[in-house]
């Protein structure tokens, strides 16, 4: 039965993706979901189409809104143009106003039943949306839409600066190092021989979707591993630190690079994207520092700047004051220093010295970003070089 109600809700995002788009191209006519409505609930009484009326209303009724949002985000430039769906994507089904039970652990839809849940769930009347999805290895999971109090955790009074790295997960200013799990590199052996078995199954057999479905379980696990460990990470941080220095990278040009499969291993835009409103629930503040900082060469205690850094170089000696620097570690300590240099202007005390760092000597110049692209200092920067 959900089989037949994900076929119904793909065809209809289909059906009606191909009628609006038609309808511009031929006759400059700009359609809107509840002018497919009307036809819907003509089709339910045609003749070959009688099936549609098995469908809980309201999923097909969210695929119409869905297609709304995908062209809104399209024309605002926030997406690219809504495609067809294939039978081999995924489904998923929406419910709206439904649900009163499900305080008690019990989900009740329409046309389904009663169905247990596996966590507690908050004490609210019923969820604003209830999402029901099928995965690529056949498991069901049903996420709910509500509207809760998430209380704000307590001021710690610490700061935090955070480096992303494919060696180590996340380097903290602090000189703590998180090792990075590359999930995907352990089991790529394994995954390899098993598209070498997909790739001599006839297409069209049995033997060929029952391969795949074992291909797509593997995926499914370093996913479900990968987000254990970046949400262990994140809401470690969260709840620790007031304050979360960052580098804003620029993660779709660096996977474009010879370490492609371990950026992506590695998911530095889902650990930004989970700290980010993991920060915004709990009343944390997360800084992301220009990408063009020079953070691996600059030293951390005297401000001194390197001309050239390889990356095989992983530890270093400052030619000026002769401080002795962990890469990773300098660069936390230095995207700290800068996040700090932003919030300046509404605290008045030295926030460097929370950022539990040795170094605490007054840098000689302000770092700006422009410096970095230019390679060249600024004329701020010499004028406070020649008054020191």
């Amino acid at each position: 039965m959900l089989d037949k109600w994900f076929g119904a809700s793909r065809w209809l995002w289909n059906t009606a993706l191909g009628i609006r788009s038609e309808a511009y191209r031929h006759c400059a006519l700009k359609l809107n979901g509840n002018d497919i409505s009307g036809w819907l609930t003509q089709w339910k009484r045609t003749a070959g189409h009688e099936w549609l009326a098995d469908v809980p209303a309201t999923c097909l009724t969210q695929t119409l809104r869905d297609l709304d949002r995908a062209f809104s985000n399209f024309f605002a430039k926030r997406a690219r143009y809504p495609k067809f769906k294939a039978r081999t994507t995924s489904g998923a089904l929406r419910f709206q106003d439904i649900g009163s039970a499900w305080s008690d652990g019990i989900l009740s839809l329409p046309k389904l039943g009663a169905l247990k849940l596996t966590e507690g769930l908050p004490g609210t009347a019923k969820p604003a949306m209830v999402t029901l999805r099928q995965d690529a290895v056949g498991r069901y999971f049903v996420s709910f839409s509500a509207a809760v109090d998430v209380a704000i955790l307590p001021v710690t009074g610490k700061v935090i600066g955070v480096d992303l790295g494919l060696m180590h997960l996340a380097t903290l200013s602090s000189g703590a190092k998180i090792v990075a799990p590359k999930k995907y590199r352990a089991t790529l052996s394994k995954l390899r021989q098993q598209q070498r078995c997909l790739a001599r199954q006839q297409k069209g057999s049995k033997r060929r979707q029952r391969q795949r479905r074992r291909i797509a379980k593997i995926h499914a696990r370093i996913v479900d591993q990968r987000q254990y460990a970046l949400h262990h990470l994140t809401t470690d941080l969260v709840r620790k630190y007031d304050v979360i220095a960052i580098e804003d990278l620029n993660v779709k040009a660096m996977a474009r690079g010879m370490h492609s499969r371990s950026i992506h291993d590695a998911a530095f835009s889902e650990f930004r994207r989970q700290l980010t409103y993991k920060a915004q629930w709990y009343g944390r503040t997360v800084i992301a520092c220009d990408r063009f900082y020079p953070s691996s060469k600059l030293c951390s205690r005297c401000g001194h700047k390197l001309d050239q850094l390889r990356l095989d170089i992983r530890e270093w000696e400052c030619q000026k004051c002769g401080a002795h620097h962990d890469r990773d570690i300098n660069a936390a300590q230095n995207l700290l220093t800068a996040a700090m240099r932003q919030l300046a202007g509404s605290d008045s005390r030295d926030l460097r010295a929370d950022g539990e760092s040795p170094c605490t000597t007054v840098m000689s110049a302000q770092v700006f970003p422009r410096e970095a692209r230019s390679g060249q200092l600024m004329s701020e920067c010499l004028e406070h070089e020649r008054i020191s």
